[in-house]
C-alpha cells in the first residue's frame, strides 16, 4: 500500500475526527436557537397581555384609589410596558437573528474545517513521512544496502530515537554478515590450506632422508647440490609447518596465561638485543587471561617477525606495551597488546589486506604470519587492528578478553 494512500487516509481520518463533532454541534445549537428563541418571544401572547392590562388598569383609575394604591398601579403599568418592548426586541431577533446566526456559523464552521485541514495535514505529515522513511529504510535493509545519511524527515522524538536503533540494528546486521562472509572465506582458506600441507608432507619425509644419505655418500662433488636440496627441502617443510598452522585453529583447553610474562618471554626470543626498545606492562593492565598459551606466543611472534624484518633495512627499533583494554569488546575486560616498530612502515593501499592469507611482500614468503595471528586472537574472542605510516613505522594491537573465548574450548 503506497506512502500516498496512507497519508490520505490518516489526513481523512483526522479531518473527520475534528469536523464530525463539531458540525453535530453547530447543528444542534441552530436548532436550538430556532426553537427556543420564538417561545421566549411570544410577542402575540405579550400584546394580548398589554391589551388587557391596560383595560385592567384603566378600569381601575376610574376607581377611587389611595396614594399608596395609585402608585402599585402605576408600577404595575411600567412593568408590563417594559416586558412589552423585551418581548418586541427577543421577537425581533427571532425573526432577523436567525439567518446572521446560521451564516455566522457557517463561515466559522469553515474557517474551522480550514483549520482543521491545516492541522490534520500537518499531524499527517508528521506520521506519514517518517513511517513512510522507517518503510523504505526495511528495504534497504532487507536488499543489504547502507542506510541514507541525509537529514530525517520531520517527526516526533520517538521516530528518531526508533532510527536509532534501525542504525543499530542495521550496523549489527551488516557485522553479522560481514563476520559470516570472512569465517566462510578462511574455512575456504584453511580447507587449501590443509590440503597443501598435506601434499607438501608426504613426499618431504622421503626427500629428506634421501637427502641426508646423499650427503653420507655422495662425493664431494655434488655436496654443493645436496646443500642446496636440503636447504630448498627445508623451507618446503618450513612452508608445509605454516600452512598446517593455518589450517587448524587452537584447540583444546583454555588455561590462565600471564600475560606480561608472555609478552617479555616472546619479545626476548623473537627480537634482536639492538632492536628491543622494551617491554611496557601498564600498573593496571591485567595480570591474566584465560587462553591457550603457545597460540598466543606463536600469534604475537609472527608480528614481532614481521616488525625485525621492516626494521633491519635502517635503524628501526621495537617496543611492546601491555594495557588495559577499555570498552573495546562490548564492556568485557580486556586486555591490550600493542607492538609499535619505527621501520619502514605500510602503504595504505596494503594496510588494509596485511591480514589476509597469502599476501606478502617478502621474497620467498607465505603470507600466513600475520593470518595466523590473526586466526589465533579471533579463536581468542578478541580483535586485531593496525595502524601505519610509510616510513614512520608501524603499530599492531591485539585486544583479549580476560575471561578467554566463550566455553572452555576454542571454536573449531
Amino acid at each position: 500500500m503506497s506512502s500516498l494512500a496512507f497519508r490520505k487516509r490518516l489526513l481523512v481520518i483526522l479531518a473527520l475526527f475534528a469536523l464530525v463533532p463539531t458540525i453535530a454541534v453547530t447543528l444542534l445549537w441552530s436548532g436550538s436557537l430556532r426553537t427556543v428563541l420564538p417561545m421566549i418571544g411570544a410577542s402575540a401572547a405579550w400584546d394580548s397581555v398589554a391589551a388587557s392590562g391596560d383595560k385592567v388598569i384603566e378600569a381601575a383609575r376610574r376607581q377611587p384609589l389611595s396614594p399608596t394604591e395609585d402608585s402599585a398601579l402605576s408600577a404595575h403599568a411600567q412593568h408590563l410596558t417594559t416586558s412589552l418592548t423585551q418581548a418586541k426586541r427577543l421577537n425581533y431577533l427571532a425573526e432577523h437573528a436567525l439567518p446572521i446566526v446560521a451564516v455566522l456559523s457557517i463561515v466559522l464552521l469553515a474557517l474551522l474545517a480550514l483549520l482543521v485541514s491545516r492541522v490534520a495535514g500537518h499531524l499527517s505529515r508528521q506520521l506519514s513521512r517518517p513511517v513512510d522513511e522507517l518503510v523504505g529504510w526495511t528495504d534497504l535493509i532487507a536488499r543489504h544496502e547502507p542506510l541514507p545519511d541525509e537529514p530525517p524527515a520531520k517527526g516526533a522524538p520517538e521516530f528518531e530515537s526508533l532510527r536509532g536503533s534501525m542504525r543499530a540494528m542495521a550496523a549489527e546486521l551488516s557485522q553479522g554478515r560481514d563476520r559470516l562472509v570472512e569465517q566462510e572465506r578462511l574455512r575456504a582458506f584453511r580447507e587449501s590450506a590443509r590440503q597443501v600441507a598435506h601434499e607438501l608432507k608426504n613426499p618431504l619425509t622421503p626427500i629428506r632422508f634421501a637427502v641426508a644419505r646423499l650427503k653420507r655418500e655422495a662425493p664431494a662433488s655434488l655436496q654443493d647440490a645436496i646443500e642446496v636440496l636440503a636447504t630448498e627441502s627445508e623451507r618446503l617443510d618450513t612452508l608445509a609447518r605454516n600452512f598446517a598452522q593455518f589450517g587448524r585453529l587452537p584447540d583444546g583447553p583454555a588455561s590462565e596465561v600471564d600475560v606480561a610474562e608472555l609478552a617479555r618471554y616472546t619479545a626476548r626470543a623473537t627480537v634482536p638485543e639492538a632492536m628491543l626498545r622494551g617491554v611496557e606492562v601498564a600498573p593496571d593492565a591485567p595480570a591474566m587471561v584465560r587462553g591457550q598459551y603457545d597460540a598466543l606466543s606463536r600469534a604475537l611472534s609472527n608480528v614481532l617477525l614481521n616488525a625485525v624484518d621492516a626494521c633491519r633495512a635502517g635503524a628501526g627499533g621495537i617496543a611492546v606495551r601491555v594495557e588495559r583494554g577499555n570498552g573495546e569488546l562490548g564492556g568485557r575486560a580486556a586486555v591490550r597488546l600493542v607492538v609499535s616498530d619505527t621501520g619502514s612502515g605500510i602503504a595504505p593501499e596494503k594496510l588494509a589486506h596485511i591480514w589476509d592469507p597469502y599476501v606478502t611482500s617478502k621474497p620467498g614468503g607465505t603470507g600466513l604470519g600475520l593470518a595466523i595471528a590473526r586466526q589465533a586472537v579471533l579463536a581468542h574472542g578478541g580483535t586485531v587492528r593496525a595502524t601505519s605510516a610509510p616510513g614512520a613505522g608501524t603499530e599492531i594491537t591485539f585486544v583479549l578478553p580476560v575471561d578467554g573465548p566463550a566455553g572452555e574450548r576454542m571454536p573449531q
